[in-house]
């Protein structure tokens, strides 16, 4: 039972404005897809890292649980507390600040709560470009794209949220403060410490801010969407590519024509390029830094010889600003159709980029095998090797009990095909709630052990996100 004596403490901490309680946490107790429902003790909204850390210190005095929340728009309920109502929803939106911008460093250094949309465009306005890039930009926050070591579109390219940090201040759980921020780009001292951080899902502390890398903003950006028969051709296509266009090449993504068309059914304003449907797609986006290059000319060379070569059936390439969007719509379209669509069965899956063609074929027979009445869509990030397969299966044709046995054989068959392959069953989504018993089935129990060791260590108590990533 959590005393009423925590309750008044974290008031005086915060202001009674800053903590909310009954139905003002609704809008922090369910995940995006509306998968995971809780209750929470109350959601906690520091302004400050000197208020987070002295409100993870009474949550250690008091023995509370804490969910650390940001824009609350992962897909694997991770940031939902339990149906307990005693976790407590630490939720970050206050601490958006930018702290520094370095030119000389190329960095930024902000809080994070920052939304992700508004760093890119603090980095845009000064000249700069910050590379992640993911549908929800326009409500997710840094932390929790750290928290979850996001992907997005630009991997291919610029890496995942690893590989864009530089520094992190981290509140450990017993209110410890580690100032890690610093844009130094060496450093061999001892372990990363915060690398365990990143892709944690706040199992082990709450990240507070970041200094991160940003690069000289593109002088020009072209964009293609190109048709296709097959996950090959556009794997051979993608080998030209980076041999004739090096790192320009910045993303690379694939649809299939099943996922094409929900989106042209349940959003608005999408709308397909081309005179017939075609199997397959690909989103082609290559950037130039640098005057005079000719990267239009570039790349309609390439596309060229793709046709001539009957990799590619058809192609568009994007003649202004707003062609551009309204291609790049039609892929950041897709988790809102899905989760119009139906229960979609959702994997985040990476194989090595020389099996996505094998993986793709593989699971597509044996799913519409045994399960003939879905819909298997595909779609993601083919450049680096992580392609989201979505079995996707009507509701109202299943009861509850009958789609948790069906969503548990699609996992299986999924699974089984991506880790016979050599591959991951988590890409950059993470493992939150939905993916606990699949990860004790990718690693091996060493590595278990090791991360479970790892967890002891930091949160003995085990009040840090509670049933997320392990039980």
């Amino acid at each position: 039972m959590i005393s009423k004596e925590f309750m008044e403490s974290i008031c005086r901490l915060l202001g009674s404005d800053n903590v909310l309680v009954g139905n003002d946490t609704a809008g922090f107790v369910s995940d995006w897809r509306d998968r995971y429902h809780g209750r929470a003790l109350c959601v906690a909204r520091p302004g400050t890292t000197d208020e987070v850390a002295q409100l993870l210190a009474l949550c250690s005095q008091h023995g509370v649980r804490v969910v650390p929340q940001g824009g609350n728009t992962g897909l694997c309920g991770a940031a939902t507390p339990d149906g307990t109502g005693e976790q407590l929803v630490v939720w970050l939106g206050r601490m958006n600040r930018i702290r520094e911008f370095s030119e000389t460093d190329a960095s930024v250094t902000l809080e994070a709560g920052c939304v992700l949309e508004a760093v890119q465009n603090y980095a845009s306005d000064r000249g700069y470009f910050f590379p992640m890039s993911l549908g929800a930009e326009g409500s997710c926050q840094i932390g929790g794209n750290l928290a979850t070591n996001a992907g997005g579109t630009a991997v291919l390219r610029y890496g995942p949220m690893r590989d864009l940090v530089l520094g992190l201040e981290v509140v450990l759980p017993n209110g410890a403060i580690y100032d890690w921020l610093t844009p130094l780009r060496k450093n061999t001292t001892g372990y990363d410490l915060k690398q365990l951080f990143v892709g944690a899902e706040g199992t082990l502390g709450i990240i507070t801010a970041a200094t991160l890398k940003v690069f000289p903003a593109p002088k020009v950006r072209e964009l293609a969407m190109v048709t296709l028969e097959g996950v090959e051709q556009a794997l051979t296509l993608l080998t030209q590519l980076r041999r004739s266009l090096g790192e320009r090449l910045l993303s690379f993504e694939i649809i299939n024509w099943a996922q094409v068309d929900l989106v042209l059914k349940h959003t608005q304003g999408n709308q397909w390029p081309f005179a017939e449907p075609a199997p397959w797609c690909l989103l082609i986006e290559v950037t130039e830094t640098l005057d005079g290059y000719d990267l239009r000319g570039a790349l309609e060379n390439e596309l060229g010889r793709a046709l001539e070569m009957a990799l590619i059936t058809d192609a568009v390439v994007a003649t202004s600003q707003v062609q551009q969007n309204n291609l790049w719509r039609l892929r950041h379209s897709v988790s809102e159709a899905n989760k119009i669509a139906g229960y979609g069965v959702t994997h985040d899956t990476a194989v090595p980029l020389s099996k996505q063609g094998e993986f793709a074929t593989q699971v597509e027979e044996r799913l519409l095998s045994e399960f003939p009445d879905g819909r298997v869509l595909m779609v993601g990030h083919i450049g680096d090797g992580n392609l989201h397969v979505i079995h996707m299966l009507d509701r109202d044709a299943y009861s509850p009990e009958r789609l948790a046995v069906a969503a548990k054989r699609i996992h299986q068959i999924v699974d089984q095909a991506t880790l016979n392959l050599g591959g991951t069953v988590s890409a950059e989504h993470g493992i939150g709630q939905s993916n606990k018993g699949r990860l004790l089935a990718s690693r091996s129990a060493q590595d278990l052990d090791l991360m479970k060791a790892i967890k002891a260590v930091i949160d003995p108590d085990g009040r840090m996100n509670p049933g997320k990533i392990f039980d």
